[in-house]
């Protein structure tokens, strides 16, 4: 009775109720001792109330198996034989991350499978002398690089459009192949059409555009040995040097037939007359996402419209007035393109081709969360990159990328692990000119094995020796978060690819929340517009 008397009524639920009618009555008489019934409609709320809370609780791995989401609470994993409905809920290992009590926790997604995704599958494996490639082409690709052998899917659907004198809007994952995929038919158109080399002012016949000085000389570095082979001069033009560098870049003899050049120093050349695009054949926007962004829209716009470029393949035909057939490759594809080249071209010459995989989480590297404070992160990357320098390791070890949002903080890390005595290099935007180059090939070389830069680092540079990326500062945009990934898994990469992301701020987490949702539905990113016409088989 007393037990009664001190429970307050909002607490006495049906059982405890029932319990008190069985167990008490009144004395002297058989009667049960009267109870305050609670209403029907608060019962049935409180036992759906406790029904959800057992169903929130109900792990989500009923059998033991590989995982495709493994979690710190084993019962937010996921297994890999199963993915979630389109409209289907799961309790995410990163909900309640908002809070500070979620630090220390992490997940991973696993690799659900050891082989590139671009590569395609022995069975509808072809060759380079299948897709229409001249001989003289393919004996220059095998000297050049010996190690490629069988085309990827990319390539398997890129060449022969590029051949047939077609626009080409080409979107794949990072690592996938794209830029031997236009260079190839590049070079041949160049073969085939004779060089109208009649003024003093240099007019070269291939023009690729791109965002980073960087990725200029990864380009040429690619580009000069099959030109050599070919009989054709490769250039380079690259910004950050001033006048007087561009004017000697450009007078080297003999002229270029292919120009890498950079968005700056191009506009600059040709503003000063210095260049002239009017015997341009081809036409290649690398990178073609960041090239359109704001940050260089308006200067790949003035490269559009001072390009004669065609309507129709017929246009492409007429030797004595050469007009460019049009190139844009990225692992993104920004809205609003098809707006941009209607201005320059008709967009019923252009063919989209486009992977499967675009926009998804890449299904052969394992990808781990870490939701730290941000006094932790130091802490964690330097045990990350002592644990990755252990002299007992096991198998070939690649280098590392270490992704920073600012150069300050590129700067301040890289005194963090002088202290350390961690050797490394840094490579970040407001570096000058004179001490940036060079930095990415010494990385590639690995005179180094450790590099903290920010996401200039992260648009298509070859990193087949990078084994683990680390995301010191978490990227702004799902964009960023594809590039950097794409740093490892590679075609041609040697070893398996991990990356690592440290989670700090409270928009970090909206962005993991999307990462992880799409990866236990197996479905794209949400919110990366793209125009989709042409989807490239994928193989498993």
């Amino acid at each position: 009775m007393a037990l009664l008397q001190r429970t307050p009524f909002f607490l006495l639920t049906p059982q405890l109720l029932l319990a008190l009618r069985r167990n008490f009555a009144v004395p002297g008489s058989g009667e049960p001792l009267p109870v305050v019934r609670i209403p029907q409609a608060l019962q049935r709320r409180q036992e759906q109330r406790q029904n959800g809370r057992q169903s929130a609780l109900r792990p989500v791995l009923v059998r033991p198996g590989r995982l495709l989401i493994s979690a710190r609470r084993p019962e937010l994993s996921q297994p890999a034989r199963l993915t979630l409905g389109r409209w289907e809920s799961a309790p995410l290992a990163s909900r309640g991350w908002r809070n500070r009590r979620a630090r220390g926790d992490y997940f991973s997604i696993e690799r659900a499978q050891r082989e590139v995704p671009a590569l395609p599958n022995v069975a509808s494996e072809g060759s380079f002398a299948e897709l229409g490639l001249e001989p003289r082409v393919l004996r220059a690709l095998q000297e050049a690089a010996p190690e490629v052998v069988r085309p990827t899917t990319v390539q398997l659907s890129t060449i022969p459009q590029l051949l047939r004198g077609r626009h080409i809007l080409c979107a794949a994952e990072t690592g996938s192949g794209k830029t031997l995929s236009y260079l190839l038919p590049l070079l041949q158109r160049l073969l085939v059409r004779p060089s109208l080399d009649s003024r003093r002012v240099p007019a070269p016949r291939g023009l690729v555009l791109v965002p980073s000085r960087e990725l200029a000389q990864q380009v040429r570095a690619v580009a000069q040995p099959l030109g050599s082979s070919l009989g054709l001069q490769v250039r380079e033009l690259g910004g950050g040097h001033g006048m007087r560098r561009i004017r000697l870049q450009l007078s080297k003899q003999p002229p270029a037939d292919v120009l890498v050049a950079t968005p700056g120093a191009l506009w600059k050349a040709l503003k000063s007359r210095l260049l002239i695009l009017e015997q341009l054949s081809f036409l290649v926007l690398d990178e073609a996402d960041t090239l359109l962004d704001e940050s260089f829209l308006e200067l790949a716009q003035y490269v559009l419209e001072k390009s004669n470029i065609a309507e129709s393949p017929a246009d492409l035909e007429d030797p004595l007035d050469p007009k460019a057939q049009l190139v844009l490759v990225g692992a993104t594809l920004p809205g609003g393109m098809g707006q941009l080249l209607s201005k320059v071209t008709s967009l019923d010459s252009l063919t989209t081709i486009t992977s499967s995989k675009l926009h998804c989480i890449m299904p052969h590297i394992k990808q781990t969360f870490m939701r730290l404070k941000g006094a932790e992160k130091v802490t964690e990357l330097v045990q990350i990159l002592k644990q990755h320098d252990r002299a007992d390791r096991t198998g070939p070890s690649g280098t590392v990328l270490v992704f920073c949002n600012s150069s300050s903080t590129v700067n301040w890390l890289g005194y963090i692990l002088d202290d350390h005595k961690i050797q490394h290099l840094r490579l970040q935007g407001q570096m000058p000119a004179s001490m940036r180059v060079g930095i990415f090939q010494c990385f590639q070389k690995r005179s180094q094995d450790i590099l903290l830069c920010t996401d200039i680092a992260s648009r298509g540079l070859d990193s087949t020796r990078v084994e683990l990326v680390v995301n010191y500062d978490f990227p702004l945009t799902l964009q960023d978060y594809i590039h950097r990934a794409g740093r490892v898994g590679r075609v041609g990469s040697e070893v398996p690819g991990t990356v690592i992301s440290f989670v700090t701020h409270p928009w970090d987490v909206r962005l993991v929340q999307k990462i992880e949702l799409a990866a236990r539905r197996r479905r794209s990113l949400p919110g990366l517009e793209s125009s989709v016409k042409e989807p490239l088989p994928y193989q498993t």
